[in-house]
């Protein structure tokens, strides 16, 4: 057998719970992830094509239409990044402008880049006690369209990465009002819609193209997505020429099997699936309202599922509290942040993982207390104020862009110590991963307040994509 097969199959009969994707948790599915290999074909007769669908694949597509309120729907092979780079490449002429939320996923940027595209940004409040971005707001979109009327579409991610929702059906109305499209990254949210409890999808907000991972928070593959388009303001024609550019010329029919499945799956046990998450959910929450230093995210609106948890007292970091849950618990969570960690519940959860994460986080917390000499009544959020460490990371400013993406991507360019990048133009993407979202885009200056927020990252022992590992970046010259 194969290093990576046998590997996976080591992990499978651990003990390790998974609070991360894909949404099937490795115990929900049905008869597709249980018959791999016999179900693993090409375009043969009868099968139809995904790129151009009169048959089978129509069908199925028209069918989760139906499902989410879409116009129409088209199956995404290549993950949501197909859909997000289609999606700007359709409704963003070449040269255009594009007002895009600062926190979108690199593959939003590499769209605007392939289109030589004049990025105009959102930038989202920050939540003060995380350290993780709210939401675009209506008045930040009205306000940006007034001040450039030659902006073509806008582009902004809801929910996010941290389960925060914007309001879609407002800021749609804005941009239909300059006969513009909206374009939502909505890949975490392809659970939305199924259950009163959770926020509206985007597709019933008047979003024109919705882009969403099925296999982020629904029982299918990874790399499982698709696309919904409404209205006219998009070139649908357009939109299925860059499609077949950014997709796989060979499509697998495991993976569009499996999204069928998912859907059907997710819709007709839809009351069943939900029901049973939210009251676990809920059950889940009340018990970790008993934690003293520990605090988890909640606000209104916010997705169900996304479990943002912070040390308060100032004594664990997020990658503490990270290791902590995977070493000592064997609980795998999906990120770690600067300030919280994120493990995410789906459909696919059995009660263990609540159960799992419940007790391990009261014991944390305990340990905590005992260890920081935290009071016993809850205390006020202050960060790492008054602790000798670790460092509340603080989100920077956003930083100066001097070239447009394109000219400085493909400019010469020269590796440098972080310590004495201050001031010059970066000439590489630099961001953590996960979530994948940049701090630095290539033609923007480096400032003294990001050279000390990225050396803080990788003290904390987060990923940082686009520094070496003497702790080099690359700046234009």
């Amino acid at each position: 057998m194969g290093e990576l097969y046998e590997k996976l199959k080591s992990y499978a009969e651990s003990d390790y719970y998974p609070y991360h994707m894909p949404g099937h948790k490795r115990r929900l599915g049905g008869e597709v992830l249980s018959s791999i290999s016999k179900l693993d074909i090409t375009e043969i007769d009868g099968f139809d094509n995904l790129h151009e669908p009169n048959g089978i694949i129509k069908r199925i597509q028209q069918k989760a239409a139906h499902i989410y309120g879409a116009e129409e729907s088209f199956y995404l092979v290549n993950g949501s990044t197909a859909g997000i780079l289609s999606a700007i490449s359709a409704a963003v002429p070449e040269g255009g402008k594009i007002l895009m939320a600062r926190g979108c996923h690199r593959a939003a940027y590499h769209g605007a880049y392939l289109r030589g595209l004049d990025i105009r940004y959102l930038v989202a409040e920050t939540e003060p006690d995380f350290g993780c971005n709210l939401e675009i707001t209506p008045t930040q979109v009205k306000q940006a369209l007034m001040e450039d009327l030659d902006i073509r579409a806008v582009f902004l991610v809801s929910p996010t990465y941290e389960g925060i929702v914007s309001d879609v059906e407002q800021i749609a109305r804005i941009a239909h009002k300059r006969g513009i499209p909206l374009i939502v990254d909505e890949a975490h949210g392809a659970h939305l819609g199924f259950h009163p409890a959770w926020p509206k999808s985007s597709c019933k907000c008047g979003a024109d193209i919705v882009i969403q991972s099925l296999h982020k928070t629904l029982p299918s593959f990874t790399q499982t997505a698709i696309l919904h388009v409404n209205g006219k303001l998009v070139d649908r024609q357009l939109l299925k020429r860059f499609l077949s550019i950014y997709q796989s010329s060979s499509p697998s029919y495991l993976f569009m099997a499996a999204m069928e499945e998912a859907l059907d799956l997710t819709a007709s046990g839809a009351d069943r699936l939900f029901g049973d998450f939210l009251q676990n959910w809920k059950r889940m929450l009340e018990r970790l309202n008993e934690c003293r230093c520990l605090r988890v995210l909640q606000m209104e609106g916010m997705d169900i599922g996304k479990l943002v948890i912070a040390d308060k007292s100032g004594y664990m970091t997020g990658r503490q509290l990270y290791e902590s849950l995977l070493h000592t618990y064997h609980l795998q969570p999906e990120m770690a942040a600067g300030n919280y960690v994120l493990a995410m519940f789906t459909v696919g959860d059995a009660q263990e993982g609540y159960d799992r994460m419940t007790e391990a986080l009261l014991a944390i917390d305990e340990e905590i207390c005992m260890q920081s000499g935290a009071r016993a009544d809850k205390m006020a959020y202050k960060g790492s104020k008054g602790c000798k460490s670790p460092k509340f990371l603080k989100l920077p400013k956003l930083p100066i862009g001097e070239l447009s993406l394109k000219e400085a991507w493909e400019s010469e360019g020269e590796e440098i110590s972080l310590a004495d990048a201050k001031g010059r133009l970066s000439a590489e993407f630099i961001n953590l991963y996960p979530p994948g979202i940049p701090i630095l885009v290539p033609g923007e200056r480096f400032t003294e307040e990001l050279c000390s927020y990225i050396q803080d990252c990788l003290e904390e022992g987060l990923q940082v994509q686009g520094v070496g590992k003497e702790k080099t970046v690359k700046v234009l010259t």
